[in-house]
């Protein structure tokens, strides 16, 4: 299953652009409330260097792409409809969200840095509106449903631990249909200090305080400071910075990033996702308009913040937020390849902490059964089934029926 990444925040923010930007999609843009009314789901990319060239090979890669060195893993992106407040009562379109929500892996929380939204997500005049605010209303929203779903089944839940006694197990039956594991209940309890709480104690600032906590761990958020490009968001990204310290903000221009993938598309300019540069193929071709545009991202964005923000964030979601690594499973160690002869044809991405025996789990159950060890094949290194595989790292797995 490929990783899921929810866009989140208020309408007119900036969402639908950013996700036309990362997948070329072509979906409704406008400036009314609830333009997204359902959720649109499709594929992005994250991107790493890619190993072939530390082997020497040309590689065939077949659940992902490589181009000048670079793998391309397919991700689901999923632009869900816009937020207002008191949406966990149900409220706009507040159930149809937090329903599609609960499936992401992750969120990237889009916020309008330039100010040009109020409190309600409608246009306002740039600079009035306050994105600091706008983040909160949101993450309030969100922790306010995990808290719902607390309160709403105590009873449930108290059965469910008379059961079993065990509150743990029982937390995470409640939570299991949002995509929350024991270990993220685990750790919450932990971080709140409710350990040793029985949850029919809890008073609503305990509840309050473990469901945030559990949100936060379950779906962990990358805010994205987007119209990075207009005048006045830089002043407000620094105030995003300052007061989400513990947070990653990325500056981001998403009608940037798709000016320059759409005059790529067109061979216009040559141009990689979260590139820190462009070179203008057909200068004949591009209009005093589009020269202008160019320039401009050149000088004011690239010059500015490097990038456009938009591959870059998505890259810092995947492999820094979720803490993924990138594996490259191959059948014939002598040639790097799979039993078709394509050399590093597959890219698995694995949670940080990962073993060799989850590798064999999540390429096919069957696998795990008299599997031995592997072969490190970057290091010529035979490494044992609990052995944490590291990112890039390229295995053989050795099980009884090869040996």
């Amino acid at each position: 299953m490929p990783i899921k990444i929810g866009l989140i925040g208020k309408t007119n923010t900036g969402k639908t652009t950013f996700f036309n930007s990362s997948t070329l999609s072509s979906d409704e843009i406008s400036t009314y409330p609830f333009t997204t009314k359902k959720s649109s789901t499709s594929t992005g990319y994250a991107i790493t260097l890619c190993v072939h060239p530390e082997f020497n090979v040309n590689d065939n890669p077949n659940n992902s792409k490589c181009k000048d060195g670079w793998r391309y893993i397919p991700i689901e992106l999923i632009d869900l409809p816009g937020l207002i407040k008191d949406a966990w009562k149900g409220k706009g379109l507040g159930n149809q969200f937090l329903s599609i929500a609960s499936q992401s892996d992750a969120l990237l929380h889009i916020v309008d840095a330039s100010g040009s939204i109020d409190s309600s997500g409608r246009i306002t005049e740039t600079g009035t509106g306050d994105p600091v605010s706008d983040f909160a209303d949101i993450e309030e929203e969100l922790n306010m449903w995990y808290q719902k779903i607390l309160e709403g089944n105590r009873d449930k839940l108290q059965k469910m631990i008379n059961a079993d006694n065990d509150q743990t197990d029982a937390l995470t039956e409640l939570y299991q249909g949002l995509g929350v594991k024991k270990s993220h209940v685990k750790e919450a309890l932990k971080i709140t200090k409710l350990e040793e709480k029985d949850i029919e104690n809890y008073d609503i600032k305990d509840s309050k305080k473990f469901a945030s906590e559990l949100r936060k761990i379950s779906k962990p958020t990358l805010i994205v400071a987007n119209k990075i490009d207009v005048k006045g968001a830089a002043k407000n990204f620094q105030r995003l910075r300052e007061r989400y310290n513990d947070m990653i903000v990325v500056p981001a221009s998403a009608d940037s990033e798709l000016s320059l993938r759409r005059a790529e598309q067109k061979e216009l300019i040559k141009y990689s996702p979260g590139s820190e540069q462009f070179d203008i193929l057909k200068a004949d071709d591009i209009n005093q308009k589009q020269k202008d545009a160019l320039d401009f991202i050149k000088s004011d964005i690239m010059g500015e913040y490097m990038r456009t923000g938009v591959q870059f964030a998505i890259n810092i979601t995947v492999f820094k937020l979720l803490k993924m690594n990138s594996i490259y499973p191959v059948a014939t160690p002598e040639k790097l390849s799979d039993k078709n002869g394509r050399v590093l044809p597959d890219l698995i991405l694995l949670k940080d902490g990962s073993t060799v025996f989850d590798l064999a789990k999540e390429i096919h159950s069957d696998l795990t059964k008299g599997l031995l060890y592997a072969k490190d094949l970057r290091y010529n290194l035979r490494v044992p089934t609990n052995y944490q595989l590291r990112d890039r790292d390229v295995i053989s797995l050795v099980s009884a029926s090869k040996k």
